[in-house]
């Protein structure tokens, strides 16, 4: 299982965040992934290098050919991740609303 650094540093780029949503749809080969980038079938192999290090993708060898796919458990550590940090949001976001009705209680009180 990749570490959330490694990981976030690769999705920082944004052609390979375009690899990843294209790989979203299903397994493709690095010519298939290259053909809607203005760049080189090599630097679309340095791409999912980066994306396979990070433990975002997965290859296999089928002949000639090397497919890629998403790497579920990376984007499943991802998610929990995020999942925690909106867990967070909700309860700072709670917190406000606590005190803005309590604000708002005393302001009623002292217009009464």
């Amino acid at each position: 299982m990749p570490d959330l650094d490694t990981a976030f540093s690769a999705l920082a780029d944004p052609t390979r965040r375009a690899i990843l949503a294209k790989l979203a749809e299903g397994e493709a080969t690095v010519m298939e992934l290259a053909q809607p980038f203005a760049m080189s079938q090599p630097a679309i192999s340095r791409h999912l290098k980066v994306l396979e290090g990070a433990g975002l993708i997965v290859r296999r060898v089928e002949g000639t050919r090397r497919p890629c796919r998403l790497a579920p458990d990376a984007i499943r550590q991802i998610d929990q991740w995020l999942d925690m940090m909106r867990a967070a949001l909700a309860k700072n976001y709670d917190r406000l609303d606590s005190v803005l009705a309590a604000m708002q209680s005393e302001k009623e009180q002292e217009n009464e």
